[in-house]
């Protein structure tokens, strides 16, 4: 080895290891490339299509000055907080870099949940929304008007989404094509069948009062069986808790009354293992009641 050394030179070693790093990144550039661009450019398109879905008007530069700049905070706070309180500069290199990667990710779940909860406030006005067109239809308005009708007296996002079709129909989009949009922003099944019934009918012909009337009652009594499954399924939920919770009250119970004995099990390897095997096995319970009592509606 010393041989080799001596041959190489500590230019030739640099050499070699610069070689090894540099063949397999050029063999995978491409691979490399998509990767960094789905990293940034694919998670500022996210953001930006969840916006819109959101309805916040945001142009992409600040978008992208945004991420950027939540990176840079991100490293350089770690790099303070854990170089001054580590003392190592180098861990804190390194952790200030997985926090600026990580950075990016964080829009994600924050969007996602937003997304979700408006979904869920659309489901809930759904109700009122197809009973006041139903309404308007039967006074001789037509659909866009029935539209207008509501989305004046509903609140966002229902009012949102509505606007949104009449300003889409006024620049020539057709309403099937306005409807199937509003089924893609909020891809639910309620909203699927309101979508597909008013475009079946502007097919075919019918009643659109009668089909909105429909609707309203099919997801009034999908609400009732929600509700009553809930009723049911709570009792299994408490259940479930109180068999997950009920080891560690127990461990906490012989830690105070024998605190002698619950040292010597966290002492020896084996007290260790049955400890988490059992956290494990505990764990795994919780998680089948969970899927047992939680039913789809």
């Amino acid at each position: 080895m010393e041989v080799v050394l001596n041959i190489l030179g500590q230019t030739g070693i640099s050499t070699v290891i610069g070689l090894m790093i540099f063949i397999p990144i050029f063999r995978n550039a491409q691979k490399l490339f998509d990767w960094i661009e789905n990293q940034t450019i694919g998670v500022r398109n996210f953001i930006l299509e969840s916006l819109e879905k959101l309805f916040i008007e945001i142009s992409p530069e600040k978008v992208t000055y945004g991420l950027i700049g939540m990176a840079i905070f991100s490293f350089i706070f770690m790099i303070i907080l854990f170089g001054l309180v580590m003392g190592s500069w180098g861990s804190s290199i390194l952790l200030g870099a997985l926090a600026a990667f990580f950075s990016f990710k964080l829009p994600k779940p924050i969007l996602n949940y937003l997304i979700e909860k408006r979904m869920k406030e659309y489901s809930g006005q759904m109700v009122d929304a197809l009973t006041l067109l139903s309404n308007g239809i039967r006074a001789g308005l037509s659909m866009p008007q029935a539209l207008g009708m509501v989305a004046a007296e509903m609140p966002a996002p229902t009012a949102q989404e509505y606007n949104l079709i009449l300003q889409q129909q006024r620049i020539g989009v057709p309403l099937e094509e306005c409807l199937e949009n509003l089924a893609a922003r909020i891809p639910t099944e309620d909203n699927d069948m309101f979508v597909s019934g008013v475009n079946i009918l502007k097919e075919t012909g019918g009643n659109l009062a009668e089909t909105f009337d429909t609707i309203v009652d099919v997801i009034r009594e999908r609400v009732r069986i929600a509700q009553k499954i809930e009723q049911y399924t709570a009792s299994g939920m408490f259940q479930g808790m109180t068999i997950a919770a009920m080891p560690f009250g127990l461990g906490g119970l012989y830690f105070v009354t024998d605190p002698a004995s619950m040292e010597r099990v966290f002492a020896h390897p084996l007290g260790i293992a049955l400890m988490v095997a059992a956290i494990v096995l505990d764990g795994i319970g919780f998680f089948v009641i969970l899927k047992i009592v939680k039913i789809k509606v």
